[in-house]
């Protein structure tokens, strides 16, 4: 049996397709320097030295799309493609854990 098939990514431009891909990045780099999560030092601070590239590609991709006119992110669009691409997971490695139960 075949997994299910995912929705269709909405149109991007290539510009908004990049951020997309960058912030995701960032998302994964930051889940894994959360102090609140177990993990080692070693591991959190190797994400942390590759968080300072990969903040640096998420600015560029922004100053790309203003610098084309692209002033506006067009956050429903974003939003769709966040969710197909495991945006709510990842951001959730960000956040902090739910407090333990009784």
């Amino acid at each position: 049996m075949l997994p299910p098939e995912l929705p269709p990514l909405p149109a991007l431009t290539r510009a908004e397709g990049e951020v997309i891909d960058r912030y995701l990045e960032v998302l994964d780099l930051l889940g894994r320097i959360n102090p609140a999560r177990s993990g080692g030092t070693y591991s959190g601070l190797r994400a942390a030295q590759a968080l300072v590239g990969k903040a640096a590609e998420l600015r560029d991709a922004l100053a790309l799309m203003h610098s084309r006119g692209e002033s506006e992110l067009h956050s429903g669009t974003l939003t769709r493609a966040l969710r197909v691409l495991d945006g709510e997971r990842r951001a959730r490695l960000v956040a902090l854990p739910p407090p333990p139960g009784p």
